[in-house]
């Protein structure tokens, strides 16, 4: 039997309190294969070419994901269509509302190119927070305390059916 090829996989990602940037160190454990984390603040551009697969995430703040994972999505559309593609989100709201803004943060393009998509729940950390940021999680929330809701199953079930897509030869088992 010849060589089986390692996947590659890139985590793109921005986070704003840590709480993205904590949910992609949990894919990239759980992937199979080499999993590269990169966040978009520090490198806006990741070359796409070394990865079979691609997953892009961010988190939700006042209904918008970060600007950077926009941009990112906006400027390699055609590259990212082609990978095997994972999106989500991190954010305070669960059901109808979560799955609305999973759908606004991502081009309807890839929506229809990703192969798994999903949203991990979210967090307030105010000893990251500004100020103001606390002011508003506090009217908006009505949360006065460092508060998470990230839902580590379905991490595990994403980082599953990631690893399930690539290998062709799963159905045989």
């Amino acid at each position: 039997m010849g060589k089986t090829k390692t996947m590659k996989t890139l985590i793109a990602y921005s986070t704003t309190h840590g709480c993205t940037g904590k949910v992609a160190l949990e894919l990239k454990e759980k992937l199979g294969g080499e999993a590269t984390l990169i966040n978009l603040k520090e490198d806006r551009n990741p070359s796409l070419a070394l990865y079979d697969q691609v997953i892009i995430g961010g988190s939700i703040h006042a209904g918008q994901i970060q600007k950077r994972v926009k941009e990112f999505c906006a400027k390699n559309l055609e590259q990212l269509k082609q990978k095997e593609l994972g999106l989500f989100i991190c954010c305070m709201y669960e059901g109808d509302v979560a799955r609305e803004q999973l759908r606004n943060a991502f081009p309807e393009e890839l929506h229809q190119a990703a192969k798994n998509e999903a949203f991990f729940g979210g967090a307030f950390d105010f000893k990251r927070m500004k100020f103001f940021e606390k002011m508003i999680v506090r009217k908006v929330a009505k949360v006065n305390e460092s508060v998470s809701n990230l839902d580590y199953g379905k991490i595990d079930n994403f980082a599953s059916r990631m690893n399930k897509i690539f290998n062709p030869f799963l159905f045989l088992v």
